[in-house]
């Protein structure tokens, strides 16, 4: 099994020639909805009743999750981003509909299911380090009344887009069916579709453009056991021939990332070197780094290589967070490998 190679040499000038095409790009983002809850506090002492700290809480907040963290990430980043997905009837499921423009097409795919709460993630944040975090979800697959209209969003905006992003989390939107109607009607189109998977939708995937696991959901997608010392060339070449994607993006930590076309081609990026206080929402960055690249025609190894840079700024951030194309613009500032 031959190890990825080392990524093309490639100018920083080229990368920010992506950049600045990155508003062309029409990119519809279609998963699991997620409304992240961050309440805020110090400790300062453990509570007598149990062995557990108590947090004084001084504020809290709310930012987009899941699917809709990768919009953000799409406009911050300079590009055109449309939502597709569910919420419940709730004040949660509001707090989603406030981050997107009501005057645009962006929410016009986001669906209200009575029958499902709004998904909401809360986490309890002292002096930086995450204490707890609670989850409010519902993930059984969602109804075949749901699924049609997903379906038919999606065909109705086919004809706009270059690019559909699947945010798949495994909480009941993403179901076999809706992937194959989504998948013949991107073919049909010429419209690339770029997956952040969950391991156990990992057939449904099958054919896509791109795919983004990271290095233990790509070892269990291509067969092996968690225990297993197995090298990355043979995960990623596993997962190739298995899924036959135009690319499997595996991204791996400390150890950057590795990419494996179907062509044959394989490249390793090493990560960047910067401080890591938070990976919450890093996966999402990727995604949507690669999708605006790949959307403007970049090669998949340029896209990686600033999907790589964006991801290196966000685990940066405390909470879920995105990147600015100034912020992205400016670590480009000499010409990388």
């Amino acid at each position: 099994m031959i190890p990825p190679s080392p990524v093309p040499a490639i100018s920083a000038q080229k990368l920010k020639t992506y950049l600045r095409r990155f508003p062309q790009a029409k990119i519809l983002v279609l998963g699991d909805l997620i409304l992240d809850h961050y309440i805020w506090g110090t400790v300062n002492r453990v509570s007598p009743e149990a062995p557990v700290p108590v947090v004084h809480v001084n504020s809290e907040s709310y930012r987009m999750g899941g699917a809709a963290n990768v919009y953000h990430n799409i406009v911050t980043l300079g590009g055109q981003a449309e939502l597709c997905g569910v919420i419940g009837h709730d004040a949660d499921g509001k707090h989603i509909l406030q981050g997107i423009p009501q005057s645009s097409q962006a929410s016009t795919g986001v669906f209200v299911d009575k029958t499902r709460p709004t998904i909401k993630k809360t986490r309890v944040i002292a002096h930086n380090q995450q204490i707890v975090r609670f989850d409010v979800e519902q993930r059984n697959e969602v109804s075949q009344a749901i699924e049609r209209k997903v379906i038919r969003h999606v065909a109705s905006r086919l004809p706009d887009l270059s690019c559909i992003v699947i945010s798949d989390y495994a909480k009941g939107l993403i179901t076999e069916e809706l992937m194959r109607q989504v998948k013949e009607l991107a073919k049909s189109f010429g419209v690339p579709i770029i997956v952040d998977p969950k391991v156990e939708h990992m057939p449904y995937y099958v054919g896509v453009t791109a795919i983004t696991p990271n290095h233990f959901e790509a070892k269990q997608a291509a067969g092996f056991l968690p225990t297993q010392d197995i090298a990355i060339a043979q995960i990623g070449q596993s997962l190739q021939q298995r899924l036959q994607c135009k690319a499997v993006v595996v991204t791996r930590g400390e150890e950057g990332m590795s990419i494996f076309e179907r062509n044959g081609h394989t490249w390793t990026i090493p990560a960047v070197a910067r401080q890591v206080y938070d990976v919450t929402g890093a996966g999402d960055t990727v995604i949507s780094t690669l999708a605006l690249a790949l959307s403007v025609k970049a090669p998949i190894a340029d896209a990686a290589i600033l999907a790589n840079q964006a991801a290196g700024i966000v685990v940066g951030m405390v909470g879920t967070a995105t990147v600015t194309r100034l912020q992205l613009q400016q670590v480009l500032t000499h010409d990388l490998f």
